[in-house]
């Protein structure tokens, strides 16, 4: 039934644990390996690498909400969203 599902690789469900530079501060961010890499191509959409994009998002998300509650399910919720715009950006082009 839900094969799809039960049936991924647990590699990607594995959570890696990275140490990223967030206004001058050392941190640790642990998120699944299959949402870092999806980290790393929006990083790459946006020309940057990765650490440098992590700074500036926490950067905007401090300048807009005066502080970031929960990073990485702010990360987590990026990549749903950059993966529904390349889903809808092949819908338009098909």
């Amino acid at each position: 039934m839900c094969e799809i599902f039960a049936g991924q690789n647990p590699a990607d469900y594995e959570s890696a644990t990275r140490s990223v530079r967030l206004n001058g501060f050392s941190t640790s961010l642990r998120l699944e390996a299959r949402f870092w890499r999806i980290v790393d191509e929006i990083a790459a959409s946006q020309g940057q690498s990765t650490p440098k994009f992590l700074s500036t998002l926490h950067d905007e998300v401090l300048e807009k909400h005066g502080e970031v509650r929960n990073f990485a399910s702010l990360l987590r919720t990026a990549c749903l969203i950059h993966l529904d715009q390349k889903a809808e950006q092949r819908r338009a082009v098909a």
